[in-house]
């Protein structure tokens, strides 16, 4: 019979899971610990692709978590680039760990319990440098934010986000309550465009040149329905957006900001800065179904 060899790599990444605490919450730890969360968690996510060793649910859980410390490890001065490789030394670890590895089974059932809780919660703020993203996974019978930032342009608030009725089925949406009558005919997401801006543009007010921008223009509008406004809201419009804006937003660097630029028919624009944070978290959150 043959018995299985502790792995070296997987029994530190055992300590490491009781030290460092792989149920998810806020990030406080510096750049070098942060990327040793990410490296965990990389190398946990590879080998669920490999080994399946969670249910679809932890797994969500799991990957909304990965995204997490990303996000942290960015946040705290890790290079994008030095994280890539991270995330490429933990897929080699993985590949390279049997899957009926005896530490890895352990780690299993010590990932299980960490995230039993989390995979059962059904609201997580997800904070960015200065924004948070606010996720939900209720459902409900009318439509409801399950993710969602706010802002400002002016004194009219917005909110952007996921809306629907179920976690699943929440699409891109943004309300805003314009103080005064004059209304907008027209509404666009602005952000970088990755084919043109590969790299995230960081300096100045975190936006490329407009050469390098792309706008996602919305669908149209409705009267916006009193659960989706903002608090303290009597009335505004919401703004519906292809799924592809979703899939965008999910693709920005977690320290670059986008914008939500509302057009009138003046030629004026009033504009709403948003930070793009930990959006891709979040959703990967909602993929885990309703509570």
């Amino acid at each position: 019979m043959k018995i299985a060899r502790p792995s070296p790599f997987v029994s530190r990444t055992l300590a490491a899971l009781v030290a460092l605490g792989l149920a998810a919450g806020t990030a406080t730890a510096g750049g070098q610990a942060q990327g040793d969360v990410y490296y965990e968690r990389a190398f946990l996510r590879a080998a669920q692709d490999k080994c399946r060793l969670f249910e679809p649910r932890l797994t969500q859980a799991l990957e909304a978590a990965t995204l997490q410390a990303r996000g942290a490890a960015l946040r705290a001065g890790r290079p994008a680039t030095e994280l890539a490789a991270t995330a490429g030394r933990a897929q080699a670890r993985a590949q390279a760990t049997p899957c009926d590895d005896a530490e890895l089974s352990r780690v299993r059932t010590r990932v299980r319990h960490a995230f039993a809780g989390w995979s059962r919660a059904a609201r997580i703020n997800f904070p960015g440098d200065k924004a948070v993203w606010s996720a939900d996974r209720f459902e409900s019978a009318r439509d409801g934010w399950r993710l969602f930032q706010d802002g400002v342009t002016g004194a009219s608030p917005v909110r952007v986000g996921l809306a629907g009725r179920t976690p699943q089925d929440a699409r891109p949406t943004a309300v805003v309550s314009f103080v005064g009558k004059p209304r907008p005919y027209a509404a666009r997401l602005v952000m970088r465009d990755a084919a043109r801006s590969p790299r995230p543009w960081l300096a100045g007010d975190g936006l490329p040149p407009p050469s390098a921008r792309r706008a996602v223009f919305a669908a149209g509008f409705d009267a916006a329905p009193r659960e989706l406004l903002a608090p303290g809201a009597r009335a505004g419009e919401v703004w519906r957006f292809s799924e592809g804006a979703a899939e965008a937003l999910a693709g920005l660097d977690p320290r670059e900001p986008f914008l939500i630029e509302f057009l009138f028919r003046d030629d004026s624009v009033a504009t709403a800065r948003f930070e793009a944070g930990d959006f891709a978290a979040g959703r990967a959150f909602l993929a885990m179904g309703p509570v």
